[in-house]
């Protein structure tokens, strides 16, 4: 707990040296790593009330300039989806912090015996339950930089790929978010926008194949990935979208 009240004051001194959407995003993503790994602590809500108020002054003094003190109004379907409304938080550029204060405790239960990494099952069965952590995943988008992006885009990113459950959309395979691209429906050169309704989460092998007019790229990938009939149709539906030819 000493641990998280440092990196808390280093975080929060960050945000109020650069009040950016990337520094509100790395705290959010540091907030729900500690809330990740410890909740299955038995006493973990009264614990993260005292470093709630161990921070508490240090987020009201450096952030009062920078942000918004107030309970959330309107936040990203994201928000939702981990914390509720009904704690006040400060709000940065469109971005509002996670509270620390709001977790709960959970059960850790149902371990299974065939997670080891001395057998083939084994290690299929990690591989599997790593993958399907989506909190995990959610955090690594956060923590990544995208230079001349909009707040409303990294906000909506992260909003689609939580709702979404970390699968893409067109193949519905779980993606880490290494394999993460943000597709807009209608591209920003047709009016496009970076609303959450416009915005679709690909598969970075699917998002070129999306995109691509050279006829090499194209059979590159197609060969690479061998998508079904029902795959390669929605793949022209999107192409369609950016007035490009279908590849079927």
């Amino acid at each position: 707990m000493e641990q998280y009240k440092e990196d808390g004051r280093k975080r929060i001194i960050q945000i109020q040296k650069s009040p950016t959407a990337q520094n509100a995003l790395l705290y959010n993503s540091w907030v729900l790593g500690i809330h990740n790994y410890s909740r299955a602590a038995t006493h973990v809500f009264p614990e993260f009330n005292k470093l709630a108020y161990a921070l508490s002054k240090t987020l009201f003094n450096r952030l009062k300039k920078v942000g918004k003190y107030e309970r959330p109004k309107k936040p990203p379907p994201s928000y939702f989806k981990f914390y509720k409304t009904t704690y006040k938080t400060h709000k940065i550029g469109r971005i509002y912090l996670y509270p620390i204060t709001d977790v709960s405790h959970k059960n850790v239960m149902n371990f299974s015996q065939h997670l080891t990494t001395y057998t083939k099952k084994g290690r299929d069965d990690i591989h599997k339950e790593l993958r399907g952590d989506v909190l995990i995943e959610i955090r690594r988008l956060m923590m990544s930089n995208i230079p001349n992006r909009s707040i409303e885009y990294m906000d909506n990113r992260i909003s689609r790929y939580s709702m979404k459950n970390g699968k893409c959309e067109i193949t519905g395979e779980f993606l880490p978010a290494e394999l993460v691209h943000c597709h807009h429906l209608v591209p920003t050169g047709l009016g496009g926008t970076d609303e959450f309704n416009n915005l679709r989460i690909l598969k970075k092998d699917i998002h070129i194949l999306v995109h691509a007019v050279d006829v090499q790229t194209i059979k590159k990938y197609i060969d690479k990935l061998r998508p079904s009939s029902e795959v390669i149709n929605k793949i022209d539906n999107y192409r369609k979208m950016c007035n490009l030819e279908p590849i079927s």
